[in-house]
Parts: C-alpha cells; sequence; structure tokens
C-alpha cells in the first residue's frame, strides 16, 4: 500500500542548525525546525535542561563532526556577546544569529572586542510565553509575530536571507531594523509595559482581600505579564536601560499630571485634563496592529457559559453556524458563580446578527457595545 502521510513542508533554511541554549525560545525553535525536517543541534550549559529539551524532541545533542549553517544563541542577555564570539570561532562556516531582547549591548560589546561581525546578524522573535524553559516550549508560538532581523553595512545578502528563510520557516514576519530603533521601539512597547504591569501587580501584596475579590479581566489583562521571571527582567531592563528610562520619564510626568488633576477635581481644567488622558489612550489603542498586522478593530461579545463541560464547544458551534468568525477570545470566571463570561472579538458587522443568533438559541448575553 502507498503512504499517502504528507510530510513535512518544505523547508528555506537547509541545515543543519545549531541552537545554543535550551530554554523557552530556543527549544521552541528546535521543535519548530525538527517538525521541517531540520537536524537540529541542541546545546547548553545546564546538562539536565538539555537533556530535558531532547527527551520533548526539540533536537539531538552535539557531536565533534557537527558542521551548522546556522547557529542560533539563545541564552541570556548577560552572557550573549560572550557565546556569539565563542560561536563564531568555534564554526568559521555558519552564519551566527541572536535572539536576545536587546541588540545595542551585545553588538557593543563584540565591536568593542574587536570581533569580526561579518557573519553575525542580531535577530529577536518578539515572542514568549510567561513561563520558561524547555517544558514550556512549542513550536507554534512564533506564528504571526514579528522577528525584527538587525543588519549592517558588512552584512552580506545570502546570510540576510539565511536569517529572514528563519523566521519564515517558524511562522514569523520577519522586520528589519537598525539595533538601535529595535532598542527603542522595545522600550516601548514590552520592557516599559513589564514594569508598568510588575508595579500594579505590586500594589495587591498588602491590598484586602475583599479588595482583591472584585478583580475582573481589566485588571488581569493589565497585570498578566507581572508573573514574569525577575531574573531575566533584570538582565533585560539593565542592557536597555537608557530606553527604558526615557519612556518612564515620560510616563512619570503624565501621571503626576492626571495626580494632580485629581487632587483637585473641581479645578478649572482638571476634568478635561483626565478626559485627555483617556482620550489619548484610545488613540494610542487604535494605532496596535490587530489579527495579521492589520489596523483593523473588532467588538466584544460577552457571554455567560455554565460551567459545564462542553458549553464552550457548544458555544463555538452556534457561532460557526451563525457564520461568525471569532477574530479573538478571552475567559473569566466569576468567583463563587457557576458560570464564566467569554468574550468574543468580531468584526463590527457581525455584532447584531451575533447577539440576536446567540440569544435565539439559547445563550445570555451579559454586555455588548452595539
Amino acid at each position: 500500500m502507498t503512504d499517502t502521510t504528507p510530510g513535512p513542508l518544505a523547508a528555506r533554511v537547509q541545515g543543519p542548525v545549531r541552537i545554543v541554549g535550551a530554554g523557552l525560545l530556543g527549544s521552541s525553535i528546535g521543535h519548530a525546525l525538527t517538525a521541517l525536517g531540520i537536524d537540529v543541534i541542541l546545546d547548553d550549559t545546564s546538562p539536565a535542561q538539555l537533556r530535558l529539551a531532547i527527551d520533548y524532541g526539540a533536537g539531538r545533542g552535539a557531536r565533534d563532526d557537527d558542521d551548522p549553517s546556522l547557529v542560533i544563541v539563545a541564552v541570556p542577555p548577560d552572557v550573549t556577546a560572550d557565546v556569539i564570539e565563542r560561536e563564531l570561532a568555534a564554526y568559521p562556516r555558519a552564519v551566527v544569529t541572536d535572539v536576545a531582547s536587546v541588540k545595542l549591548e551585545p553588538l557593543r560589546q563584540l565591536r568593542a572586542r574587536g570581533v569580526d561581525l561579518t557573519r553575525y546578524i542580531g535577530s529577536h522573535p518578539l515572542a514568549g510565553r510567561e513561563r520558561g524553559g524547555a517544558i514550556a516550549a512549542r513550536a507554534d508560538i512564533f506564528i504571526g509575530r514579528p522577528w525584527v532581523v538587525c543588519r549592517d553595512a558588512e552584512t552580506r545578502a545570502g546570510d540576510l536571507a539565511l536569517v529572514e528563510a528563519l523566521a519564515l520557516d517558524l511562522g514569523a514576519m520577519p522586520i528589519e531594523m537598525s539595533p538601535e530603533e529595535h532598542d527603542r521601539a522595545v522600550a516601548l512597547t514590552s520592557h516599559v509595559p513589564q514594569l508598568v504591569a510588575s508595579l500594579l501587580a505590586g500594589r495587591f501584596v498588602d491590598a484586602p482581600d475583599g479588595s482583591l475579590r472584585l478583580a475582573g479581566q481589566g485588571v488581569r489583562d493589565t497585570t498578566r505579564i507581572a508573573a514574569s521571571a525577575p531574573e531575566l527582567w533584570v538582565q533585560i531592563l539593565g542592557a536597555n536601560a537608557a530606553p527604558v528610562v526615557d519612556v518612564l520619564d515620560a510616563l512619570a510626568a503624565d501621571l503626576t499630571a492626571v495626580a494632580t488633576a485629581l487632587r483637585a477635581p473641581d479645578a478649572p481644567g482638571a476634568r478635561r485634563g483626565v478626559a485627555d488622558t483617556i482620550r489619548r489612550g484610545n488613540d494610542g489603542v487604535e494605532r496596535l496592529p490587530g489579527k495579521h498586522g492589520q489596523n483593523r478593530r473588532f467588538e466584544p461579545v460577552v457571554v455567560m457559559v455554565d460551567d459545564r463541560p462542553g458549553q464552550l464547544g457548544r458555544l463555538f458551534g452556534d457561532l460557526g453556524e451563525l457564520d461568525v468568525n471569532v477574530e479573538d477570545l478571552r475567559l473569566e470566571h466569576s468567583p463563587g458563580a457557576q458560570f464564566g463570561l467569554a468574550e468574543v472579538s468580531i468584526v463590527p458587522a457581525a455584532v447584531r446578527r451575533t447577539v440576536d443568533g446567540l440569544t435565539e438559541r439559547g445563550w445570555k448575553i451579559a454586555s455588548t457595545n452595539d
């Protein structure tokens, strides 16, 4: 009998590919490339982490005769430059990239040491999870996510194409930026949001239990990333301190202005100042790319879902019958209640059809903007 089982999709990257660092990003890249049939070599300073990543199928251990075409450095920021230098020397035919979340500081260190960076191209996938390590790795975390590639005047076209091919093979969207542009961008969109989430969540430590029982989806969304690892963020923030401080100083001035207005809310102009702050936030949210990178807004419809097996499946089945495409989904459990709230985001034109159709099928609509 002929085997008709489809094989892996053809990969753009030709292996072997060596990945140094078998944590979340390194192992996730390994899983994705292995699924494409690429020979993936894993290395890590922690034997236990390395064995775990291999056991989960992210790649194989290193051999003396390995001759990789591409080396991916996925180690903490404070040792990124050291490992890049070592890998460039160890594999003179390979292109070396890294996935560190800060691009300028490792580059400065390497240049100061006089390292030949002709075969080095910094990159950064904007992907991750709150949990780290090989056990949390997933091949699909890069799909649809930006992957910054930092070229310079020395970058050869073929080497650049190889790193961009890596991003494309993993389902990411390669974006070219300079290291300076990248670090300023992530200070605003990643590093300061982490600090804001952590500072806000820190206020919960001494809060009364009764107050925390009122926590809804808004505060959970705002503080979700506060569960991140402190050890890693100390390194990231220290390596990108100047751009982060610039954003923090501007944010501190905004907070001071709002606090001043609220100290005397009846003073002339105070309410307008608060309203302008909220409105400016509206304008900023409108600029964020939506699904597939589009600046397209969706409307939420909140549905009450009984806390019983199969209810979410039934909800999605009904939405499918109504020909409604769900762009995003958020779930919230009501403390002490035997139901939850499912917030589905859909295109505005489908809101009325969705509400009417779900109501006819017995669903209770908790809220909608329509």
